[in-house]
């Protein structure tokens, strides 16, 4: 199989998609984001959106095996943020014109959560007449919490199925019933139903995880008609199960963290190559094991960026993983950093737009 005969193909398949997956060669890698850039450019355009991301609590009622605000990490020192300081924030977002705000958290599903997060969408939205695009990623709820929080304003909702591959899964989850594979997988169909534009994504480099799995993942977000993925590699934190076991088999060197690197920037190249017009990010995890982790994805076929805006005091107990970059950076400062970084790579930013998913229009159609 030749990749510039793969890259010339109008529709790839899943033996196109494995083969372009697992190229390292610099040359062929060249071919590989130039072409995805190109569809970029054609598809979605080298404009590039900002959500600035408020990460707004980090309780958790889940025990995921690889996540840093696990339920069960003591460490941790818990935090909730006040409405009116995420309010805040959401207004600094729309005069920067950021466009879009995320609102992250660990994942709750009681009564008060539920009542909290619907009384901060609808405050935010009473922001210049609703001119601030809202993402929510609150994890998983029953659809009537969905539609609560759709009818409060939230239009885009992100929920990671982590992989398509539900033994796969499994490996990073407690087996207590709790954690379910398929119950993830009605989450997004119960989003879908209602009416949001539905987010997901894959962590890259996963310990068993095959470059077929990889393949499946892209086969998964077509099949779920995903209008913006957010994927990125693994990144161990030190605190929990997965992580530790991981640097115990010596798993994590310096070169192994460059693969999963390389291996996700081929991911958001392949992934813009079949689907052309979905939104894919260049996530915070990739800078993590590269300084121009973000810049790379961009070039390879990213188009949307997540600034953080979360409270200072508050970032260093919301850290997925280790090593996150910009805890200590300012607001303005992360602004005008990613700016730069946008404008390195020959895009734009899109101002004071929603940058939504054309594919998710495009569908309606």
């Amino acid at each position: 199989m030749n990749i510039s005969s793969v890259l010339q193909k109008e529709k790839l398949n899943k033996d196109d998609l494995i083969f372009l997956l697992g190229r390292i060669a610099p040359d062929e890698l060249d071919q590989l984001y130039a072409a995805a850039y190109a569809v970029k450019k054609e598809w979605v355009g080298n404009v590039d959106y900002y959500r600035g991301l408020l990460e707004f609590s980090n309780r958790c009622i889940k025990n995921c095996c690889y996540c840093g605000i696990r339920r069960d990490n003591g460490e941790v020192e818990r935090f909730d943020t006040a409405k009116e300081d995420i309010l805040a924030m959401a207004r600094w977002c729309y005069e920067q014109q950021y466009g879009s705000v995320t609102l992250q958290s660990g994942e709750r599903q009681d009564a008060a959560f539920i009542d909290f997060v619907e009384a901060v969408l609808r405050e935010i939205k009473q922001i210049a007449g609703g001119a601030l695009g809202v993402t929510l990623c609150a994890g998983e709820q029953t659809k009537e919490t969905y539609q609560r929080w759709y009818n409060a304003g939230a239009h885009r909702y992100l929920l990671r199925i982590e992989s398509s591959n539900p033994d796969l899964y499994k490996t990073l989850h407690p087996q207590d019933g709790y954690h379910r594979w398929d119950v993830r997988k009605a989450c997004l169909d119960s989003l879908a139903e209602i009416g949001y534009q539905v987010g997901t994504g894959v962590m890259i480099g996963l310990p068993g995880q095959t470059l077929e799995d990889l393949a499946d993942d892209i086969l998964f977000y077509k099949q779920q008609n995903i209008a913006m993925i957010g994927m990125g590699p693994y990144v161990v934190h030190h605190n929990t199960p997965l992580g530790k076991q991981v640097c115990e088999d010596g798993l994590d060197s310096p070169e192994a963290r460059m693969e999963r690197l390389r291996l996700s920037v081929n991911m958001v190249a392949v992934t813009r190559l079949f689907l052309k017009d979905v939104n894919i990010a260049a996530t915070t995890a990739m800078q993590t094991l590269h300084p121009f982790g973000r810049e790379m994805a961009l070039k390879a076929g990213a188009n949307i960026l997540m600034p953080l805006v979360t409270l200072p005091q508050f970032r260093n107990q919301y850290q997925l993983y280790d090593n996150k970059p910009c805890l200590e950076d300012g607001q303005e400062q992360c602004r005008n950093c990613l700016s730069a970084r946008v404008a390195s790579v020959g895009d734009r930013v899109g101002w004071g737009q929603w940058g939504d998913s054309p594919h998710f229009f495009n569908h309606l159609k």
